[in-house]
């Protein structure tokens, strides 16, 4: 479930004008912006942006960009962007730090509906003018799965043991693997999975424990836990991001901003059962100022 808390009646014109208003003048009322925007949903949020760009001849996100500074301006430009084009941003940003943070590209591979992954590769070729897949060659973007409901049992079995034949040899790269886990239904792969830990008394997670610094074997692991579990994933992800030293924002940011109007609701109850406190606490104790303030409204927690 969704944590945003959206209002009933919506006049975009008047939210357009108390944006405008919010960057006049000397100084920004960030408040202002927040109490807009943290109470929009994604479709509202677009039309926003269109009533503004109409009434002011201006782009809003660019207008935004220039008033705002920090993980306060980043987290409202992730915010207030299309779903689709969010993540192409997300993904391209990924690719190209210095050392490519995959986690990020399974996460949306991997938690996103065929349609939805559709979109984001449309979005990126029209914001970077090359495909996805020109910069990320992995099968798990171009596949389009099968989102229905049904599975095969007979399938669920021969995978499993194809699965743990190869990690039992350590073909952690095995195209069987690639094959299986980019192509099957989520559906499917929770069958296949359970099969496996029925038959073998352990995760496949588990059993793919091992070398801390292989860049593939961690993005395997992430991987499966996206596309068996993506609450509990994405649970580890804040708690992660919250307990390491010094805040990583991005990844507080991007889990909050892409999970508000899905289940957000859903992973704080998880982490509030894995931590003994809850995520608005930990946020609010982790962050400050108006990040701070954007973040809890997003949580459906106002500062």
């Amino acid at each position: 479930m969704a944590t945003i808390d959206v209002p009933e009646q919506v006049s975009v014109l008047a939210d357009a004008e108390a944006l405008r208003k919010a960057c006049k003048g000397w100084g920004t009322d960030e408040k202002a912006i927040i109490s807009v925007l943290g109470h929009r949903n994604a479709v509202q949020r677009k039309q926003i942006r269109l009533a503004y760009e109409d009434l002011y001849q201006e782009d809003l996100i660019k207008r935004l960009e220039s008033e705002l500074s920090g993980d306060f301006e980043k987290a409202v430009y992730r915010w207030i962007l299309d779903p689709a084009d969010r993540d192409a941003v997300l993904a391209n940003v990924a690719i190209k730090k210095l050392s490519p943070d995959h986690h990020v590209i399974v996460e949306i591979s991997c938690t996103r509906s065929p349609e939805e992954l559709l979109a984001v590769r449309r979005a990126y070729q029209a914001r970077y003018k090359h495909s996805l897949e020109e910069d990320l060659l992995v099968s798990l973007v171009s596949a389009f799965r099968y989102d229905g409901e049904e599975i095969n049992t007979r399938v669920a079995n021969s995978e499993a043991k194809i699965l743990h034949e190869a990690v039992k040899d350590k073909e952690f790269n095995h195209e069987e693997i690639i094959r299986i886990l980019s192509t099957r239904s989520k559906m499917q792969l929770m069958a296949t999975f359970n099969r496996y830990r029925d038959d073998h008394g352990t995760t496949i997670t588990k059993n793919l424990e091992g070398d801390s610094g292989d860049e593939f074997l961690k993005t395997l692991r992430a991987t499966i836990r996206c596309l068996n579990d993506p609450k509990k994933y994405f649970e580890k992800v804040l708690r992660n991001s919250i307990r390491r030293v010094g805040t990583d924002e991005d990844a507080l940011t991007r889990v909050i901003v892409t999970r508000a109007e899905k289940d957000l609701k859903d992973i704080k109850e998880l982490y509030y059962k894995r931590n003994s406190v809850s995520l608005d606490q930990a946020v609010a104790k982790d962050t400050s100022g108006d990040y701070k303030a954007l973040l809890l409204t997003l949580l459906g927690k106002e500062d």
